[in-house]
């Protein structure tokens, strides 16, 4: 899985690292941020879309990405979308 680099947290510090990239096998984008904790998660697992089971698969997972990312996460699709990733 050859992930290229779109984009971090420009304010990010030593420790904290909310990142955007796109694999290059399958076009995915692939995000890394911030756990939303307890509220935010129980939220997520309640809602109820028609058609779908309620609550977060074990193999999936709920993150909070900073507003200041969508530029990157724009980025990604583009590029996603132009077919610019091999």
């Amino acid at each position: 899985m050859p992930l290229r680099f779109i984009g971090i947290d420009p304010t990010t510090g030593q420790d904290k690292s909310p990142t955007v990239f796109i694999d290059e096998e399958t076009n995915d984008i692939v995000i890394q941020g911030f756990k939303p904790g307890g509220e935010t998660e129980a939220e997520v697992a309640a809602f109820e879309v028609p058609g779908h089971a309620v609550g977060i698969p074990d193999d999936e997972a709920v993150i909070r990405v900073p507003a200041r990312m969508a530029p990157f996460l724009r980025e990604a699709c583009d590029a996603v979308e132009r077919a610019d990733v091999r």
